[in-house]
């Protein structure tokens, strides 16, 4: 394993600064990192999924000024927008729920409700959940996409690994929001950065398998959990440093 993590604390060095974040490199970070607005940045996170440029495309068009409208506004200005499994109706859903959870309460106050109880980042992600659905009091398909279910329980109550998806885009958020260099924005200050998990793809999940991180064969909340784990073995403070340095690995095909 020694030889693993020379080459991903390599990878890190050159991954993990503002150069990755480029039009020819395209993330949605890119478009992110321009914001100190969280529902801003959670919408970047949200809307993450797809092909990287045409992410980085939409969320150029959208104006994120509109969180801090009207309502009627917010309907008026994003009455032609969509995006793949989002209908404009769920567009301007997502906008409005936001927008009214906003002037209630920050994300991080929502998220530390949760999370406090036993430093559980799943528990402050389905606070957090579970404060969008009520906020919003709306159902499609495309709308629960974007914001993923609630994540299942056992019977004893506690959140399951198995049976839960990763949970990538809100993964990725979070490692946005808590950790601090110059790739990540660090501006939740509460949550530490060895209770993040691993922001699992297709790419971190093959790049995984191959480098022995992972002998799992399920792409689910407990392989995200598992790697996050070995990770830890390399730096056990920072564990999710290596996540972008996984994904470029994978995208660029250098394994």
């Amino acid at each position: 394993m020694q030889n693993i993590k020379e080459l991903l604390d390599k990878e890190v060095c050159n991954r993990n600064s503002n150069c990755e974040l480029s039009y020819e490199k395209p993330d949605p970070l890119l478009v992110a990192s321009r914001y100190k607005d969280e529902y801003a940045i959670l919408l970047c996170a949200l809307f993450g999924y797809g092909k990287a440029s045409l992410i980085v495309k939409f969320l150029d068009s959208l104006n994120f000024d509109l969180l801090n409208e009207k309502e009627e506004i917010i309907d008026k200005e994003l009455d032609n927008f969509y995006y793949r499994f989002q209908n404009t109706e769920d567009v301007k859903t997502i906008f409005k729920t936001f927008r009214r959870m906003k002037q209630e309460n920050s994300l991080n106050d929502i998220f530390l409700e949760g999370y406090k109880k036993e430093n559980d980042v799943l528990e402050g992600l389905d606070t957090i959940l579970s404060k969008i659905f009520k906020a919003s009091n709306y159902s499609s398909q495309g709308f629960t996409f974007l914001v993923s279910s609630q994540l299942k329980r056992d019977k004893q109550g506690k959140i399951k690994y198995i049976g839960n998806a990763p949970y990538k885009r809100w993964m990725m958020f979070l490692r946005w929001m808590v950790r601090d260099d110059n790739l990540d924005l660090g501006l939740w200050k509460d949550i530490d950065k060895k209770d993040l998990i691993l922001p699992l793809d297709t790419h971190t999940f093959k790049v995984s398998q191959k480098l022995g991180l992972l002998n799992r064969k399920t792409y689910d909340l407990k392989s995200a959990v598992l790697i996050t784990e070995k990770l830890k073995e390399f730096d056990f403070h920072d564990p999710i440093k290596y996540d972008f340095a996984l994904y470029r690995i994978g995208q660029e095909k250098k394994l």
